[in-house]
C-alpha cells in the first residue's frame, strides 16, 4: 500500500496534476519552464503533434463524449484543444477522456467565438467602439470571461482588431472601425478585460488576437480576397492594434485568411517570426483560423503536405480543423521539411499556454456546475449591458428636436426590425440564448409605461426577395418574413400610422447581412424598407428612424428626408430596452462614429486620415474642378464624419491653447480646451485630439487622432479638457520602417468630431 502511494505521488509530480473530485484543492507543481521540459521529454511524436490539433467537436450530446468521433482522438493524445462545445458537464465529459485516458494526461483547451458578450450580450465591437469608453469595454470583456469561464470556455478568439476602411467588407461589424489609435486603445481594452493580468484566476480566460494581419482590407471589400499594400501602409495604419494586443500581453495569435506580400498569413514568416515575436517580442502561440492551412492549397502553396510544414516552419503552432499538422508533419519530419526543434517550441508553447491557464494544476479548473448556475446572465450583467449598450447609439440626425420622444400619446412602430428579438444579439453572437433578448417593441412599451399607447406593424419584409432574406436571417436570426402581399403589409402599417402622435421605424440590415461572408455591393436600405419609409413620411407624420445595421450604410437620400436618424448598430440582448432608454430621454445619447459613413459606395475605401494628392480640392462646397482630385457626380466628404455624433444638448469648444509653440523630443507640451455644455441636457461629449505632420519625409495624413477624453458635463457647466503631447505621439514609420519624429511644424486640432476646426500650431525643434 506504501509503495503504492508512494508512486501516485511521483505520479502527480510529474504530470503536475491528480485526477481527483474536488476541484477546489489544486496539486502544487514544478515551475512552468521546467514542468513543460520534463513533459516534453516524455513525449512520443504523435503526442506532441496532437498538442499541435485543434478540431471542432461540435457540441457533443451530454452523456455521449465518449463515443463521439473526436473521443478516440483524444484518447490517443492526437487532440491539443477543441472549440464550440458549451456548458461545464459536457466540457467536464470531453476533459475526463484527455485527463483520464490519454497516455500522459494533458488536459485540452477549451476555446469559443466569445466575440461580444457570452450568453450577456453586448453590443457588436464595431458598436461597442462607439462608447470611445475604455472602462465600458474592458468591463464587457470582462463580463463575458467571467461568464465563460463558468461555462466551462478558457480561450475565446477575441479580440478582432482588424482596421477598416471599406464597409461593404461585412466583418466590419467584428472589429474597432478605421482608426489605429483607437483601435489600439480597444484592444488593450480587451485582452485586459478577458486576461485581466493574471489567467491563473478561474474566471479569467485566455484572449487570441485576430486575424494578423490585414484581414479588413481585402480588395473589393470582399471576404477572404486579396490583401495587397505597401509596409509603410502596414507599420503606420493597419498593424498598431495588433502590437497593442501583444504589448497587453495577449495570450494568442490567430492568423489571417488573406495574403501578404504574395503569402498566405498562415505561412508567412516575415510576418508571424519577424515581425511578431522578433520584432514585437510575442511569447505565445499562434493558432490557424478555420482550415487556415489547407486553403493555401487554393491560394497555390502546394499540397498539404507542402502548406503544413510551410505553416509550421512560418512560426504557426496551432492547427485549427485542418488536421494538416497531424497528419504530414512525421512525414516532412522524415523528409527534413521540418525539424524536431521546431515541432517540440511549438508544442512548448501550447504546453505553456495550459500551464498558465492552470489547467495542469486543476484541469476541471473551469468545470464547477455552481459557478454556471449564478454567474451567467444575471441581473448585474443585464444592467451593464443595457447600459453600454444605451451608450453605444449613435445620433446621426434630429431636426427640430424630435427627439427625445415623450411618455405619453400614441407611438406607431413599424417596420421588420421593431419586433425581432432574434436579431438584437447581432452577428457572431454564438453563445447568446435568442429567446432571451429584447426586442424593440418590448423596450418601447416597457420603457414607455401605461400611460403611452404603442400600436405596431411590420410594414414591410426585410427585403422583396425571398431568398435574399433567407440568406440574411441564418443561424436563427429569422425575422419570421410575413407572406402577405407588400400591398397588404403597407395598408396595416399606414393604418397604424395615421392613428398615432410620431412614427417610429425600425428599418435597416438583419443581423446576418453583416459578419463573416457577408460582403455588400450595395449598402443602402433594402428597397422593401425604402418604399415603406417613404410611404410613411407621405402621411405628414413625424418620423424617426431606428437604423439598425453592422456596418456604415448609404443613407444619403434617408438623411435629406427623415428628421430623426438614430443608428443603433445590434445593441446586445438588451438592445430593446437600451435603445428605449435613448428614445425617451432616461439617456442622453453620446456614441461618436468610429466608421465613416460614405455618401455612395463609390467613394469607398474612405476614412479621416487620408493623405492629401498633389492636386487636392481646393473648395468645400463640393463643386466639381476640372484637373483635381473629386468626382464628376459626387461630393469628396463623407455623409457622416469619424468622430461624428450628436446629443439632446449641444457643446461648444473655446479657448484652444498650447502651452508653448516649440517643444523638444524630452519635452511635453499640454493642449487645453474649453468645453461648454450650452443645451437643455446634461450629456456626455467625446473630447477629440488630432495631429498633422505638416512636412515629412514621407507624405502624412491631413490628420491622426491622437487622444480623446469623454467626459460628462450638467447642462450649463463647463470644463478645461487637458490632453499632453510627448514626442512618442509624433511618431511615425519612414520609408526605411524607422518609428521616428521628425523636426518641424505640427497642427493640432481638437473638437467633436475628425473635421474639428480649432487648430493651434507648434513646432518640434529636434
Amino acid at each position: 500500500m506504501k509503495n503504492k502511494l508512494v508512486l501516485l505521488f511521483l505520479g502527480c509530480a510529474v504530470l503536475g496534476y491528480a485526477q481527483k473530485k474536488n476541484t477546489k484543492n489544486t496539486v502544487k507543481i514544478k515551475p512552468k519552464s521546467e514542468f513543460v521540459a520534463e513533459l516534453l521529454s516524455k513525449m512520443t511524436l504523435d503526442e506532441k503533434l496532437g498538442q499541435l490539433n485543434l478540431p471542432t467537436s461540435g457540441d457533443i450530446t451530454t452523456g455521449q463524449a465518449n463515443s463521439s468521433d473526436v473521443a478516440k482522438k483524444i484518447a490517443e493524445g492526437k487532440v491539443g484543444g477543441l472549440f464550440n462545445i458549451k456548458s461545464v458537464q459536457k466540457i467536464r465529459e470531453v476533459q475526463r477522456i484527455a485527463v483520464e485516458k490519454s497516455r500522459l494526461k494533458i488536459p485540452l483547451i477549451f476555446g469559443m467565438d466569445v466575440i461580444h458578450g457570452y450568453e450577456t450580450t453586448f453590443p457588436i465591437p464595431l458598436g461597442l467602439s462607439c462608447t470611445w469608453d475604455m472602462n465600458l469595454i474592458e468591463r464587457s470583456a470582462r463580463i463575458a470571461a467571467q461568464e465563460a469561464s463558468a461555462d466551462g470556455i478558457n480561450w475565446t478568439f477575441s479580440p478582432m482588431v482588424d482596421v477598416s476602411r471599406d464597409p461593404r467588407w461585412g466583418r466590419v461589424s467584428e472589429g474597432s472601425g478605421e482608426d489605429p489609435y483607437l483601435g489600439s486603445q480597444i484592444a488593450k481594452a480587451m485582452v485586459n478585460g478577458y486576461q485581466q493580468n493574471d489567467l491563473s484566476k478561474n474566471n479569467s480566460i485566455m484572449a487570441c488576437v485576430k486575424h494578423f494581419a490585414l484581414y479588413g482590407a481585402p480588395e473589393a471589400g470582399r471576404d477572404y480576397n486579396t490583401v495587397d499594400m505597401s509596409h509603410i501602409r502596414m507599420f503606420n495604419d493597419y498593424f498598431p492594434p495588433y502590437k497593442a494586443a501583444v504589448d497587453a500581453g495577449v495570450g494568442s495569435v490567430m492568423a489571417s485568411f488573406n495574403e501578404i506580400d504574395g503569402i498566405p498569413a498562415t505561412g508567412n514568416k516575415w510576418l508571424m517570426t519577424d515581425i511578431l515575436r522578433k520584432q514585437w517580442g510575442f511569447k505565445g502561440f499562434v493558432v490557424t483560423d478555420f482550415t487556415g492551412i489547407p486553403e493555401m492549397i487554393e491560394h497555390g502553396m502546394g499540397d498539404l503536405q507542402a502548406v503544413s510544414a510551410l505553416s509550421l516552419n512560418a512560426g504557426v503552432e496551432m492547427d485549427m480543423v485542418g488536421e494538416g499538422f497531424l497528419g504530414t508533419l512525421k512525414k516532412s519530419l522524415d523528409e527534413k521539411k521540418v525539424t524536431i526543434e521546431t515541432i517540440d517550441n511549438a508544442v512548448k508553447l501550447i504546453l505553456e499556454a495550459k500551464y498558465d491557464l492552470g489547467l495542469f494544476s486543476d484541469p476541471y479548473k473551469y468545470c464547477d456546475a455552481n459557478r454556471a448556475k449564478t454567474e451567467i446572465f444575471t441581473a448585474n450583467s443585464r444592467k451593464e449591458a443595457r447600459s453600454t449598450a444605451a451608450q453605444s447609439l449613435v445620433l446621426l440626425k434630429n431636426q427640430n428636436q424630435l427627439l427625445p420622444l415623450k411618455k405619453s400619446g400614441t407611438i406607431a412602430l413599424i417596420g421588420p426590425l421593431a419586433d425581432a428579438k432574434e436579431n438584437m444579439p447581432g452577428t457572431w453572437s454564438v453563445a447568446t440564448r435568442m429567446e432571451n433578448a429584447i426586442s424593440l417593441l418590448t423596450g418601447i412599451k416597457e420603457v414607455a409605461g401605461a400611460s403611452t399607447k404603442v400600436l405596431y406593424a411590420k410594414g414591410s419584409n426585410l427585403d422583396y426577395d425571398e431568398e435574399f432574406e433567407t440568406k440574411a436571417t441564418m443561424f436563427g436570426k429569422t425575422l419570421h418574413r410575413d407572406g402577405r402581399s407588400k400591398e397588404e403589409l403597407l395598408a396595416e402599417a399606414l393604418k397604424v400610422a395615421n392613428q398615432s402622435d410620431v412614427i417610429v421605424a425600425a428599418l435597416g440590415e438583419s443581423a446576418e447581412m453583416s459578419g463573416e461572408s457577408s460582403s455588400r455591393t450595395n449598402l443602402e436600405i433594402p428597397q422593401a424598407q425604402k418604399d415603406l419609409l417613404n410611404a410613411l413620411l407621405k402621411t405628414g407624420k413625424p418620423v424617426v428612424l431606428v437604423l439598425f445595421d453592422g456596418r456604415p450604410l448609404v443613407i444619403k437620400e434617408e438623411n435629406e428626408t427623415v428628421p430623426a436618424i438614430l443608428n443603433v448598430w445590434f445593441a446586445g440582448t438588451e438592445a430593446g430596452y437600451a435603445i428605449a432608454d435613448v428614445l425617451f430621454g432616461d439617456v442622453n445619447p453620446s456614441g461618436k462614429l468610429t466608421s465613416t459613413f460614405p455618401r455612395s459606395v463609390g467613394q469607398l475605401p474612405i476614412y479621416y486620415a487620408h493623405k492629401n494628392t498633389g492636386r487636392p480640392l481646393v473648395n468645400t462646397e463640393g463643386k466639381f474642378e476640372k484637373f483635381r482630385s473629386n468626382y464628376i457626380d459626387e461630393r469628396n466628404e463623407p455623409l457622416f464624419p469619424f468622430g461624428f455624433g450628436l446629443s439632446y444638448t449641444t457643446f461648444e469648444y473655446s479657448n484652444l491653447k498650447v502651452s508653448s509653440d516649440k517643444m523638444n523630443s524630452g519635452e511635453k507640451l499640454k493642449v487645453t480646451v474649453d468645453v461648454a455644455n450650452t443645451g437643455n441636457y446634461d450629456g456626455k461629449e467625446t473630447v477629440q485630439m488630432y495631429i498633422r505632420d505638416v512636412v515629412g519625409s514621407v507624405t502624412r495624413p491631413v490628420r491622426e487622432l491622437k487622444n480623446f477624453q469623454k467626459i460628462t458635463l450638467k447642462k450649463g457647466e463647463k470644463q478645461t479638457v487637458t490632453f499632453e503631447i510627448t514626442v512618442e505621439d509624433l511618431k511615425f514609420y519612414n520609408s526605411a520602417l524607422q518609428f521616428v519624429a521628425e523636426p518641424g511644424q505640427f497642427e493640432v486640432f481638437v473638437g467633436g468630431n475628425s473635421n474639428a476646426e480649432k487648430k493651434v500650431s507648434f513646432v518640434l525643434t529636434n
